[in-house]
């Protein structure tokens, strides 16, 4: 006779709740577990991704030319294996997890599935490999994502929408380092309404998932310290320029990556039916701007870092940034636009202190990257979160949110729709049934 039947009933069924094997404890186990290897993969992921930058600058600087023929030639190959092996890798990632919480149980299969987010791992590095615009941070939500819903899968737990937002939430927190940016985020892009059940999943997520990069990686802050702040009558001043600017740069680049899907332009129909040769005509214009300019290539992680520093660079390097991003990112490769994004806003914040000399530079560079950022994803709580956590000015804070606010309805002017709610919309309707 078993041990189970020689107990009585009243511990046998308190055993069924509450014991190891129940629900409650199989749910804890997939949280921690989901959390750590989350933790684990997005350093990992981030040392692949910076050694495949690393890698393309290497071979730029022996063969500036190269790119001229590894780029587009790069860009197709990608752009075919993406169709061909997982096409719901395409692009940032962050769409594809907003869509996923529609059906949870499905999405598994298919938006979030394995086979998307090991795709999404090393087709993103080899986009930067070949010197794409792109970031790792949406490709790590993505990846993030399908882990703590296979970890529920495994452990035969019902997977909730809950689910793939701490994933999500938990990926931001280990890419950038940034706790309260994964907690924002969550709150604010992934999830239309915020339940209040979920706030603990989300919570333990992402702190799980920091301190795994904080004990593997060590205590960094991404774009190092800045301590700079702004006088009352200067944030006045700049702050509403920086927030008009940048918005309605950065809603521009949303309306022209959503009007790309969905435009009756002839070029953009050709383009939609011939994915392969548009991508590969998207990658010689950002070989083209990448060879003129030598700055585009990448994350543009290097070149943001420098501005907020101090260094210049050119005018037209914004711009410039704009159009290599933007390319890339209609062209369908897999990776993120994060990245590119607080460059470009990088870039534009140097133009804004050539209009305030006399004003604390990474300052105004801040203000105007918060703004781009805001302006291209629509999400300000996180995108002051970010900027503040990045670089722990934590003493610019107001004016940081003044900015981002001010981008926010700047933007708005532009564009109408948020980008990554437009672009999970086509998301939902490619997975949808087909009665």
């Amino acid at each position: 006779m078993s041990l189970k039947r020689l107990l009585p009933r009243r511990i046998r069924i308190a055993l069924r709740r509450h014991g190891p094997e129940a629900l409650v404890w199989r749910r804890r186990v997939a949280i921690i577990g989901g959390a750590v290897l989350v933790g684990l993969v997005a350093l990992i992921f981030a040392h692949v991704a910076d050694r495949a930058n690393g890698a393309f600058h290497a071979y730029v600087t022996r063969t500036p030319w190269a790119p001229l023929v590894v780029t587009p030639i790069g860009f197709a190959l990608i752009a075919w294996a993406t169709i061909r092996f997982a096409p719901t890798a395409k692009g940032s990632g962050i769409p594809q997890v907003m869509a996923a919480t529609e059906n949870p149980e499905a999405a598994l299969s298919g938006l979030v599935s394995t086979r998307a987010a090991i795709a999404k791992f090393f087709l993103t590095a080899g986009a930067l490999l070949v010197g794409a615009s792109v970031g790792r941070e949406g490709p790590t939500v993505q990846i993030a994502a399908a882990i703590m819903g296979r970890m529920h899968r495994l452990l035969r737990i019902p997977i909730r929408s809950s689910v793939y937002i701490a994933g999500g939430a938990a990926g931001v927190a280990a890419a950038f380092n940034t706790p309260l940016a994964g907690v924002a985020f969550a709150i604010e892009e992934l999830a239309a309404a915020y339940e209040q059940r979920m706030t603990l999943l989300v919570m333990a997520a992402v702190l799980i998932a920091g301190m795994i990069s904080l004990g593997v990686s060590g205590d960094y802050i991404y774009f190092g310290e800045m301590r700079q702040t702004l006088g009352v009558s200067q944030a006045l001043i700049a702050t509403p320029v920086a927030g008009v600017v940048g918005g309605l740069a950065g809603g521009l680049f949303s309306r022209l990556m959503l009007g790309a899907g969905t435009t009756a332009l002839r070029p953009m129909v050709w383009a939609r039916a011939n994915p392969v040769a548009f991508a590969g005509l998207c990658g010689v214009l950002v070989a083209v701007v990448g060879f003129a300019t030598g700055l585009t290539w990448g994350t543009g992680y290097e070149t943001a870092n420098s501005i907020i520093k101090g260094s210049g660079v050119p005018l037209w390097f914004a711009p410039a940034k704009f159009a290599a991003t933007l390319a890339t990112a209609v062209s369908g490769l897999p990776g993120g636009i994060f990245a590119p994004s607080l460059s470009i806003g990088a870039g534009i914040g140097d133009l804004l202190r050539g209009i305030f000399p006399g004003y604390p530079s990474g300052a105004v560079v801040l203000l105007g990257m918060v703004a781009y950022f805001t302006g291209v994803v629509r999400a300000p709580l996180t995108a002051v979160i970010i900027i503040s956590e990045t670089t722990a000015s934590r003493g610019l804070m107001m004016p940081l949110l003044a900015s981002a606010l001010i981008g926010e309805f700047a933007a708005q002017l532009v564009c109408k729709e948020k980008l990554y709610h437009g672009l999970s919309l086509r998301f939902r309707e490619a997975s949808a049934p087909h009665i």
